[in-house]
């Protein structure tokens, strides 16, 4: 039977994933909120 508690101290994330992690924080990223908010003001604006 697998012991889960013994499995788990042994894990280590792949080093991928770590890196993958850290480019998605770094970049600014726009969302959908963002776009929202700058399609508001431009119209508010009188320009489309």
């Amino acid at each position: 039977m697998i012991d889960f508690e013994e499995e788990l101290k042994k894990y280590e994330p792949a080093i991928e994933v770590e890196q993958a992690e850290a480019d998605i924080k770094a970049r600014d990223l726009t969302d959908l909120t963002d776009l929202l908010y700058n399609m508001t003001v431009q119209q508010n604006n009188g320009t489309k």
